[in-house]
């Protein structure tokens, strides 16, 4: 039987057309959903965890309106100081607050040194890799969304645990770097430092195809323009602006290192500083770069730790030593050296 010019295909022709049809098409959505995830800040999937005794965190759940729907955990040391400093940490994507508790390190330290710890969580109704939305206008804006539910939780802290308002500091990895950048642009009255791991500048982006961009190969601006994005986040604050740490693995292919830099020129230049470093050291086991930019006072504003060999992830080096700190075994937890151990440092915590 003819249609036309041609044959009609037979049954099992048409059956091979339907089935590369399908193929084509589940090539694209891996595509895309690989997509999404890498402008996020995530892999997929990664090694399982290995066995070990979670630490111990409080639910808290009456924290404020809460507008960006996030959950609040806080990890409270034994015996707990009076007005004790708060230190508001940020998983990275695919991640959540038990697993950054448990393998970051920074719970070794509060218990050291007397310091709360809140660990904000995102979930998959927010994003769907559970990344902090550091990309997303409505959730980094002072007031709004993601960045006001977790200014809601650093209340919390001083209300409910006597937390220290003038000792609040943040970190956070990778998609929680981001919302860490947003924090320190958008609230710079309520944190005193930040420290972005493997993070990227605030206002890099505004929505996913230029979060996309942002990560890999990386955005192009002067000083100036980068702290005009900050200084506009918080309308009529003359200062003091936070001080600010930068991590990021000379590897990371993910959130490329020119974030570093971009991060380095934003800060720099919101302190009134020049962009080339006071003064260079090497840290930690690995031989880390550490580049430090100094404030009229003598002290350090901006660092920028630059870690040998690593890719995208959060620096850890387990064991018992003073410097030592962290789990490997999960993703985005990478041994090198213990960032949490020089982190607390740069927040003067270690006293």
């Amino acid at each position: 039987m003819e249609y036309g010019n041609s044959q009609l295909p037979t049954p099992a022709a048409l059956l091979d057309r339907c089935t590369a049809w399908l193929r084509r098409r589940t090539r694209r959505i891996g595509t895309l959903v690989a997509a999404l995830a890498l402008a996020s800040g995530a892999t997929l999937y990664g090694p399982a965890p290995e066995a070990r005794a979670a630490v111990t965190l409080e639910r808290v759940t009456d924290f404020g309106a809460n507008p960006g729907a996030l959950n609040m955990y806080v990890y409270r040391p034994t015996p707990l100081p009076a007005n004790p400093a708060v230190v508001v940490a940020l998983h990275g994507c695919t991640q959540n607050a038990q697993l950054y508790a448990d393998n970051s390190g920074l719970t070794k330290f509060a218990d050291q040194y007397g310091f709360l710890l809140v660990f904000a969580e995102t979930t998959a109704s927010n994003n769907l890799n559970k990344c902090f939305n550091w990309f997303q206008s409505a959730d980094t804006q002072r007031g709004q969304g993601e960045a006001a539910s977790i200014r809601q939780m650093v209340a919390k802290t001083g209300s409910a645990y006597g937390g220290d308002p003038t000792r609040t500091y943040v970190t956070g990895l990778s998609a929680g770097g981001g919302m860490t950048s947003a924090l320190l642009a958008t609230y710079p009255d309520v944190f005193r430092a930040g420290a972005v791991v493997a993070g990227l500048p605030y206002r890099c982006a505004t929505d996913v195809l230029s979060a996309f961009t942002c990560m890999n190969p990386g955005v192009n601006r002067t000083p100036a323009a980068w702290a005009k994005s900050v200084k506009d986040a918080a309308p009529g604050h003359t200062g003091p602006w936070p001080r600010v740490a930068i991590w990021h693995g000379d590897r990371d292919a993910t959130v490329v290192p020119k974030n570093a830099d971009a991060l380095r020129d934003q800060w720099t230049a919101v302190h009134g500083l020049r962009q080339t470093p006071d003064r260079t050291s090497t840290i930690g086991p690995d031989g880390t770069r550490r580049e430090q930019h100094l404030a009229a006072d003598g002290s350090v504003a901006v660092e920028v730790d630059r870690v040998p060999s690593v890719g995208h992830g959060t620096p850890v080096d387990p064991g018992s030593g003073t410097r030592q700190c962290g789990a490997t075994g999960t993703a985005h937890f990478v041994a090198s050296i213990c960032s949490s151990y020089w982190i607390t440092e740069f927040f003067g915590l270690q006293r």
